[in-house]
């Protein structure tokens, strides 16, 4: 078992020419934000997403579950936690 694994949903692309959600089926939905340019690449640990153009940009990871309604976030989500923070105070540890 690989950490990502396919099918790959892409971030883009047609309505209804894509992948078929299905009830069961786990996804990431990762928006990630440049403050330059949109291209990136992946360094050579195989893992870590950058800008090519060195610019600064944040990136959110949300794991969601096809339902049969719909879908259902399974990234925990506490407002107090991200919105009380001073901007010089990191979310992370």
């Amino acid at each position: 078992i690989e950490f990502h694994e396919p099918p790959q949903v892409t971030h883009f692309g047609r309505r209804h020419s894509g992948l078929k959600l299905i009830p069961g089926i786990v996804f990431t939905i990762e928006p990630m934000i440049n403050l330059g340019r949109a291209d990136t690449k992946i360094l050579d640990d195989g893992w870590t997403a950058v800008t090519r153009d060195g610019s600064l940009s944040a990136q959110f990871e949300h794991t969601v579950v096809v339902t049969e309604d719909g879908f259902e976030s399974l990234t925990p989500y506490e407002p107090e936690f991200y919105l009380s923070r001073p901007v010089s105070e990191p979310a992370l540890a």
